[in-house]
């Protein structure tokens, strides 16, 4: 074995700790709910050692809160279309996808949890925001770059993300790629910025 195959072991070992971890996260959500499986259940489900998990994020809170934020904000690339218009719609076309799949549900149910559950889920919550929150700004900033007129990122958390993920936790519907046009149509029209029929962003007179 070469120095340059022991050096890549641990990090690959590590990744699959990581995945492992995740999962067994989102399975014990999705079966038992928030607050009712411990460290030990999920290195077990996981098939790795407590030790193993502690080490690496040291509560279960702290694993909880890396697993919500990898799920829904990693899981949905920012696009780079060419227009706002089309950023908009691959973005949320994106998102609509991750949390309609079949961890989903879990995923967000979780962040509900951690978001009430005292001072350790507010700063869970904050960091899941703040991590929205910079993705939207990284691509909403490229489109005034171009010299066009985008909303801001609230205004997408309000008018995007908020109703698809309250569609998907109480069951109201399925994000259809209409459905999910239609709320990005409304956010353009709503911000000033009006989409042509082929996408393109036009300024409002």
């Amino acid at each position: 074995m070469t120095e340059g195959q022991k050096a890549r072991r641990p990090g690959g070992r590590s990744a699959r700790v990581r995945a492992a971890a995740h999962q067994a996260v989102t399975d014990l959500v999705a079966e038992r709910g928030y607050g009712n499986f411990t460290v030990g259940d999920v290195a077990a489900r996981a098939g790795v050692a407590d030790t193993s998990v502690y080490r690496r994020w040291g509560t279960l809170e702290a694993l909880l809160t890396d697993v919500a934020i990898t799920r829904l904000t990693a899981g949905s690339p920012i696009p780079d279309t060419g227009s706002v218009a089309g950023d908009l719609r691959a973005y949320a076309t994106g998102v609509a996808r991750d949390i309609s799949g079949s961890d989903g549900l879990a995923v967000l149910r979780l962040v509900v949890a951690l978001s009430s559950a005292g001072e350790a889920g507010s700063e869970s919550r904050d960091r899941f925001l703040a991590e929205r929150t910079r993705q939207l700004q990284d691509m909403l900033d490229r489109a005034r770059e171009r010299g066009e007129r985008p909303p801001d990122a609230l205004e997408v958390v309000d008018h995007v993300l908020a109703p698809l993920y309250i569609r998907i936790l109480f069951a109201a519907g399925p994000l259809t790629p209409v459905y999910v046009d239609g709320l990005v149509d409304r956010l353009l029209s709503f911000s000033g910025a009006v989409p042509d029929a082929s996408g393109t962003q036009t300024r409002r007179l």
